[in-house]
């Protein structure tokens, strides 16, 4: 049996305190200003510079690490043993979830468009769109678990692959050689990247997004892939740092980019893509490669924090809102208010997590 590998768990633990920092210091960027629910009145450009970096990289991260954690289970317990535990770790907690984090977050923008003497424009624009007495009703959408409704489709996908030995397909060009890989990778989401916007938004629609699946559709393959292969990842271990300064190069190339105002153009759309498209692939890559160097020893806060962790996704999105919510009308600088909130969220998250998850039934189901 293949053993488990810690880096995977402590990538994971990773990936989910960057989500946690990248929705929080979504209150704070001048980008999203006009659109963010929490926007707050203080921002700074500096706060963009950051975080659409891992923006690029994070969810790409997850759904790799996500892939790689679906063969394991493929292998220890076969497709029928998959197929339970997608039902009973995906489905099942994706139905209750749903409903509960949609009433939290209508609880939330309804008391802030009511309480908050600061409010953003979304909460301006949603007090507007209340005020119509025939408004539309809005079609019901996947909100921040679109995670977990897209690792269902990939995993629906993966079932088809294998009944018809397509996999053999996959693994003749993973075999090929890892350079390949690493080139190929952009290439296979580039076209993901060319159907949507930039920076691509939350896939939150229940209808499935096929700029989506072709964007992250290939980072679960390359997870699911890479299962019981990962000395085929040893040669590019001596392009580790070359790879994170080309890709913080065309970081700062994209960026250019984005503060032009030139989007219309073709041509500038498309090469917008081909960066993102590089900078997901790469990243991700760097990301996979730095974790099997440093992040191989078993540590007790990771393990914990992984453990945690799918718990923590589900929570902390209305917690962060209500606590940023309450924040606005505090004339503190940005920085306190976004340390605040992080701080308490995860506090929070972890304190339930330890009260009503670890030690009851339900670790089962989202421990």
């Amino acid at each position: 049996m293949i053993p488990r590998e810690h880096a995977f768990d402590q990538l994971r633990a990773l990936a989910m305190l960057a989500g946690v920092l990248f929705h929080a210091a979504l209150a704070y960027s001048p980008l999203m200003n006009p659109f963010w629910p929490t926007a707050d009145r203080q921002n700074w450009v500096g706060v963009d510079v950051l975080i659409w970096l891992s923006h690029l990289i994070r969810m790409p991260l997850f759904f790799l690490v996500a892939g790689y954690f679906t063969a394991l289970v493929l292998t220890r317990r076969g497709m029928v043993g998959l197929a339970r535990q997608r039902v009973s770790r995906i489905l099942i907690p994706f139905v209750i979830a749903w409903p509960l984090v949609h009433i939290s977050m209508t609880i939330n923008i309804e008391w802030a468009i009511v309480a908050v003497n600061h409010p953003s424009g979304f909460l301006m624009m949603a007090r507007e769109w209340l005020a119509l007495p025939d408004r539309p009703r809005l079609p019901p959408r996947t909100g921040h678990l679109w995670f977990l409704y897209y690792l269902l489709l990939f995993s629906l996908l993966l079932w088809v692959v294998y009944s018809l030995e397509l996999n053999k397909l996959l693994d003749r060009w993973f075999s090929a050689s890892a350079m390949w890989v690493a080139f190929a990778l952009p290439l296979l989401v580039l076209s993901g990247f060319t159907l949507t916007s930039a920076p691509h938004p939350a896939p939150e629609s229940l209808l499935p997004q096929l700029w989506a699946l072709f964007i992250f559709g290939p980072f679960f393959a390359f997870g699911v892939l890479v299962h019981g292969r990962l000395e085929t990842l040893i040669p590019l271990q001596r392009w580790l740092w070359p790879g994170v300064l080309i890709c913080l190069v065309l970081y700062g190339l994209y960026l250019l980019k984005l503060d032009q105002s030139e989007a219309d153009n073709r041509w500038d759309s498309l090469l917008i893509a081909a960066l993102e498209a590089m900078i997901a692939g790469w990243g991700t890559l760097a990301c996979l490669l730095a974790g099997l160097r440093w992040l191989t020893r078993p540590s007790r806060i990771m393990r914990y924090l992984a453990g945690s962790a799918y718990w923590t996704y589900l929570l902390h999105l209305p917690v962060l809102f209500a606590l940023q919510f309450w924040l606005m009308d505090y004339a503190w600088p940005w920085p306190l208010k976004f340390g605040v909130s992080v701080t308490f969220t995860m506090l929070l998250c972890l304190l339930s997590y330890e009260l009503i998850v670890r030690r009851t039934r339900l670790r089962s189901w989202v421990g």
